[in-house]
């Protein structure tokens, strides 16, 4: 079905700007969690480390969209399986991750949780 393929690609585009404009280290009131802190606790963070991080989670996830929109030309359900496990696996990596060892706090600022 071409029509799947085209959705698939559809959705991907906003995806791509995303991860584009994340991955130059802009766009952090866009992550959320990030957003919702008290301006306190955001001077704690390496805003830029933080973005460029999400952005190459961003590339990974319009790799996995491509990836069903092909599969959907191709009518082939193993490239679909290929992108649903590196989709899911993206994102327990990057929940893991970002939520775990302080990563993004500014070097010397051991303080926030």
């Amino acid at each position: 079905m071409v029509n799947g393929a085209i959705v698939h690609l559809i959705i991907l585009i906003p995806f791509l700007i995303f991860a584009i404009f994340l991955s130059k280290g802009k766009g952090a009131a866009l992550i959320t969690g990030y957003n919702t802190m008290p301006e306190s606790k955001k001077a704690q963070y390496d805003e830029a480390a933080m973005c460029k991080f999400m952005g190459k989670v961003m590339y990974g996830i319009c790799f996995s969209l491509l990836l069903w929109a092909v599969s959907e030309i191709l009518k082939s359900q193993t490239l679909f399986l290929i992108g649903l496990v590196l989709f899911s696996g993206l994102i327990i990596f990057a929940v893991m991750y970002s939520n775990t060892g302080n990563r993004f706090l500014k070097k010397g600022d051991e303080r926030a949780k």
